[in-house]
């Protein structure tokens, strides 16, 4: 299959929970699941530490109901994987290339894998303030059954506790005091001034947009990462969706953790 890529409604307008769509494919995976792909979507994909929406999509004019169960996404295409409501081989013949979709999210889901990962930002947020920005920031997982962010470095023994309780306090203060919380799509260049003057090594300065073999002089443009920002904080890369406040997290506990160090 070659498709373009997914157009993500939700980078833009991350509270949208309702949006149409155009059906491009509906198939059964190697796996036996059943996927629509769409030429937009509001739902996110599982990536970034953040679980994936669920939700329906309705085909337009018929009773067809699609329950998205999960969604994945691979080269920039998204799959929306699940089932169709009292299925039938008649029911899912109607599915057809080119029909018109309309997509609802589970409004509870989204907003609680928001708080969770906007909650992993703040995080990160703390930590400059309480003076441990010096780790390095590694694997965040903002699932409900256990979130937590990986941080690479050394904190002394003695001063573990006073640490995690500045950290709590420095979380629900800003909580308390609230804040906007922005997302934009920014040339690279204003990315890096937007984010304090540097962007993490994963992030390219340019991309190649044609893939052929002409010159890569002529195809190579600067990339567009997509900043979050927490109210007059510094921004950060971030592809996942966040509350539109940071007073929204509500609160948060903290309890750290630390490995031994190996070799």
């Amino acid at each position: 299959m070659d498709f373009s890529p997914t157009k993500l409604l939700y980078y833009d307008h991350m509270l949208l929970l309702q949006s149409s769509a155009t059906l491009l494919s509906f198939f059964k995976g190697d796996d036996g699941r059943r996927a629509l792909i769409l030429d937009s979507t509001i739902f996110h994909p599982q990536g970034g530490g953040q679980p994936s929406d669920t939700g329906f999509i309705s085909i337009s004019e018929s009773d067809i109901k699609f329950i998205v169960q999960d969604v994945r996404s691979k080269d920039g295409v998204v799959f929306h994987f699940g089932v169709v409501e009292d299925s039938d081989e008649e029911l899912e013949s109607k599915l057809e290339k080119g029909k018109e979709v309309s997509l609802q999210v589970d409004e509870s889901r989204r907003k609680l894998n928001s708080r969770l990962h906007s909650a992993g930002h703040l995080l990160d947020i703390c930590m400059q303030n309480v003076g441990l920005g010096n780790l390095e920031p590694g694997k965040g997982y903002h699932f409900p059954d256990g979130p937590f962010v990986e941080y690479k470095g050394v904190v002394p023994q003695n001063e573990l506790q006073g640490k995690q309780s500045k950290l709590e306090l420095d979380a629900n203060a800003l909580i308390s005091r609230g804040g906007k919380v922005t997302a934009t799509v920014l040339p690279y260049a204003e990315a890096v001034e937007l984010c304090g003057g540097c962007l993490p090594d994963y992030i390219p300065q340019v991309v190649d947009i044609l893939k052929t073999d002409v010159s890569a002089l002529t195809n190579m443009q600067s990339s567009n990462p997509r900043i979050i920002k927490f109210g007059n904080n510094p921004g950060c890369p971030c592809g996942g969706t966040h509350v539109s406040d940071i007073s929204e997290i509500i609160s948060m506990k903290l309890l750290l953790k630390f490995g031994r160090r190996r070799g």
